[in-house]
């Protein structure tokens, strides 16, 4: 399909996973948010702390920020200064979604992550739904006013402390950062807190995307689970294909079909560099790939170089224009592989 040249609207649900490869560890694996997050070190009350050894992601909710806001941005704190440093860089797998852009398939990105590494891919921003907000800009959580980011890092560099233990020069307890405007304590990057609304953005651009005019929707690195992001899985057309690339299932419940039967859901099992950077090679892109490797993180860079792509990364199925007549259909990397010396012995 895409090779024949029949798509013309890739829409992307982007989720932790992509950005891995950048040293931004996702909520659910080895050193992620669930993994290291020790409420004990937070500056927090006791009904507090144990809200969040309960449910961790109550660190970063509309609950707790109300009223503390110290948790949220003593567990931010290297990721907003580290937004400023340039400390990470775009992955293999966003520079995939780029290739799409520049080749004039993407329709949208929509991305749950707040790293802010999409920005610096040179999609237009319109293109770009940043689902759960950004850490490149600043607001007031409670009278919205915007906010500088700069500042912002100014103030956070000096008023609130370090959990983590890396900088020196971080003050002993945390104080509060004011916003200009209301005078309350309310100043954090423009991300989603649970409990919260999602940017206008999202639903304006999903009324123009959904159904009608997205042929694909290439699912990446989320677990599916947060809503209503997930739910694009849900509103597409029935003829829409839906390639997801994850580690593991994800989905099933919102309908992803990952049995050998499946006429329209395809799966990419594994990280996501190396399944995009096989999909790229199996579409003829990885030349392209390559002029962007000196921007891409280290460890994509390094992926990129390798001689051999691993045939259980390459995603099966008519999306990618093969000249076999195999339906498209989620498949483990044992089935791929076989799918696909069946397919190079009929051609």
């Amino acid at each position: 399909m895409i090779k024949a040249g029949k798509i013309k609207n890739i829409a992307v649900l982007s989720g932790a996973g992509i950005s891995v490869s950048a040293g931004i560890p996702d909520f659910r694996s080895p050193g992620g948010m669930y993994d290291t997050l020790k409420p004990d070190l937070l500056t927090a009350s006791e009904d507090e702390r144990k809200l969040m050894s309960m449910n961790p992601t109550a660190v970063v909710s509309w609950t707790i920020f109300r009223q503390n806001q110290f948790p949220y941005l003593e567990l931010r704190r290297p990721f907003i200064l580290g937004g400023a440093e340039n400390k990470w860089r775009p992955t293999l797998g966003h520079f995939f979604i780029k290739l799409c852009d520049e080749k004039k398939l993407l329709r949208r990105l929509y991305t749950q992550n707040i790293d802010g590494l999409d920005y610096l891919l040179g999609i237009a921003d319109d293109k770009i739904i940043p689902v759960h907000g950004s850490l490149g800009k600043a607001s007031c959580e409670f009278c919205s006013a915007a906010y500088d980011i700069s500042k912002l890092r100014q103030e956070i560099k000096s008023k609130i402390r370090d959990i983590y233990g890396e900088d020196v020069s971080a003050p002993k307890t945390s104080s509060n950062v004011l916003c200009d405007k209301c005078k309350k304590p309310g100043v954090k990057p423009s991300t989603v807190l649970y409990g919260r609304s999602l940017p206008k953005e999202f639903e304006e651009s999903i009324h123009k995307d959904f159904p009608e005019n997205v042929e694909v929707l290439i699912v990446i690195g989320t677990s599916l689970t947060v809503s209503p992001a997930n739910t694009l899985v849900d509103i597409v057309n029935k003829d829409c294909v839906r390639l997801i690339v994850n580690r593991e299932e994800v989905g099933q419940d919102m309908g992803i079909d990952y049995s050998k039967d499946s006429k329209r859901d395809i799966f990419g099992r594994g990280n996501c560099d190396e399944v995009l950077l096989a999909l790229a090679t199996e579409l003829g892109w990885k030349d392209e790939l390559k002029k962007y490797a000196k921007d891409m993180a280290p460890e994509s860079a390094k992926l990129l170089g390798r001689k051999r792509i691993r045939e259980e990364d390459v995603p099966d199925g008519d999306i990618l224009g093969a000249e076999t007549k195999s339906e498209s259909r989620a498949m483990t990397g044992d089935e791929m592989s076989s799918n696909r010396s069946e397919s190079k012995e009929k051609q």
